[in-house]
Parts: C-alpha cells; structure tokens; sequence
C-alpha cells in the first residue's frame, strides 16, 4: 500500500490494539469523506434525510417508550424507586433510538449506500465501479435484501434472547439494556461489514466468520457508530461515516488475508 492509500493497516491476527483501531475507523472514514468531493456530496444528501428520519424516531420513542417500559415495571412511588426507574427508561430509550437508527436509517437510505461504498473502494485503489448490467443488478439486489432480512433477524434475536432479564424489575433491565448496547454494537460492525461484502457476492455466513474471528476489531468500529448516534449535528451523518468505515474495515482485512479474494472477482 502506498502512504496515501486510505486502506487501515491491520495485524492478521487479533492483538490488544484491536478495539481501539476498529473505533480510529470512524476518523479515518471522515477524513475520507472529507477529502473527497463527490462521497462529501453523498454525504450530505444523505445527512438531510438522516435528519427527518432520525427526528421522527425520537418523537415516536419519546411518546411511547415510558409505555413500553410501564409494562414490564410499573413507576414506582419512593422518590428513589422514581430515580432508579428514570435511570432505566434512560438506558432503554438510548438502546431503542440506536436499534431503530441502525434498521430505518439504512432502509430510508438504501439506494445511496453502495455508491458510498464503491467511490470508496476507488479511492483505496485496485477497484473500479462496474457498468450497469441489469441481471447484476437484479442478483445484487436480491442478495442484499437476503443478507439484510438475516442481519436484522440476528439482531432482534439477540435482544429477545435478552429480554427475559426484565422480569427482574429494576436491575434486569439495566442488565438487558448493558448487554443489548454491546450485541449492538457489535451487530452495527456487521451491518456495514457486510455492505462492501453484499457487492462483492461474499456469502452471509463469511461475515458471521469475520465477527467471530476478529469480534475486538469489529466491536471497536461498532462502538464508535454507536457513539456517534449520540453526537448532536454529526449523527445526521453516521450511515455515510458508517458505510465508508465498514469498506475500510473490510478492504483492511482484505489486506492482510483475513478475507478471502472477493468471488466475484473484482
């Protein structure tokens, strides 16, 4: 690699850094964006939409997440059963506005994703965008959606694997919402992950393999999207930030034999 290339440099095999470098790639993939014209203009297009998707979710939770939480526990009457009980409803609202982002932002935001991920993959050199082919098109696309049923299938099953902790009122479901964050995050590094690996004709299950393989790695970058939900003004941008993070996560590992050349040969 040049020292200009974009593309991270990983070890082939998990090290302590590992986290901390797979957080560096939200930096790294906003520098890119920033550097380079046309994915600066993706950018914005798709923070204007972020906008009106991420407000109406927050509208929506904020109305009906005291009710969602009601069910399960009932406010208390002490002051201190009042504190403990808006401590937990913080916890899972922070959970549940992440979860939604993570599943309508993307739906909203489809059709700009891989020109995202592509211009990105230019710029990491070695790839060029194909032309259109419409028989391409139509087996990407079913790919995709069938890769994307699968990603939230997972996600919504770890949560409900988790979800019998609140029956334990108070202390459960901060337990629910503490595990849920981390499944999360780490289900936000296989959502973008598999963007560039969706393109490329990877099968799901090599995505499963890298998550197991380099979890530290993946759950670092995770984090970071994670914590950029929570950033006022820059979380209108978090899917371009995510989606060029996840093509450098994936061109990295590309890099040092993690993944295997693409089946499609591009």
């Amino acid at each position: 690699m040049s020292d200009s290339s974009p593309v991270p440099t990983f070890s082939a095999r998990s090290t302590p850094a590992d986290f901390l470098q797979g957080a560096a790639l939200i930096g790294r993939a906003a520098g890119l964006i920033f550097r380079t014209p046309r994915l600066l203009g993706l950018s914005l297009l798709c923070g204007l939409f972020t906008l009106v998707a991420l407000g109406g979710l927050f509208a929506l939770l904020w109305v009906y997440a005291p009710d969602l939480l009601g069910m399960v526990w009932t406010r208390p009457e002490p002051w201190w059963g009042r504190v403990l009980w808006g401590l937990v409803f913080a916890l899972l609202f922070l959970v549940l506005f992440v979860v939604g982002a993570s599943v309508v932002v993307p739906l909203v935001l489809a059709p700009l994703q891989d020109p995202l991920s592509e211009l990105t993959e230019e710029r990491c050199g070695g790839y060029s965008s194909p032309p259109f082919r419409l028989g391409a098109f139509f087996r990407g696309l079913v790919l995709g959606v069938s890769h994307t049923l699968a990603r939230i299938f997972f996600l919504l099953l770890g949560l409900g694997v988790l979800l019998p902790l609140h029956l334990v009122p108070g202390v459960g479901s901060i337990a629910w919402a503490v595990l849920g964050t981390l499944w999360t995050m780490l289900w936000l590094a296989g959502e973008h992950l598999a963007a560039p690996m969706t393109r490329h004709q990877y099968p799901f299950g090599e995505v499963r393999r890298l998550l197991r393989q380099r979890w530290a790695l993946c759950l670092g970058f995770g984090a970071g999207v994670y914590v950029l939900l929570w950033v006022p003004l820059l979380n209108n941008f978090f899917l371009p930030v995510a989606v060029v993070g996840g093509t450098l996560l994936y061109r990295g590992l590309l890099a040092v034999g993690n993944v295997p050349p693409p089946p499609d040969g591009k």
